[in-house]
């Protein structure tokens, strides 16, 4: 399979991490983040799938379903 080039975006699944397809996010949009391509680093900090927002590393830790770690 061929990667596609250009901008656009990726949808990740916070509940384990792989990525997934944009049908895939519009049924569980609670547990997946869209991510821009080619995206930059954020430091290993822990963003909400709900709300889009960077969130503690304490609540990241304590909501795995529905955060990812950004690096």
């Amino acid at each position: 399979m061929a990667k596609s080039k250009g901008g656009g975006s990726n949808f990740r699944s916070a509940i384990n991490g792989r990525f997934v397809t944009a049908k895939h996010e519009q049924a569980s949009p609670r547990t997946t983040v869209k991510e821009a391509r080619d995206g930059g680093s954020t430091q290993s900090t822990y963003r909400s799938a709900i709300s889009g927002r960077f969130v503690t590393t304490k609540h990241g830790k304590a909501s795995p379903h529905t955060t990812i770690k950004d690096s």
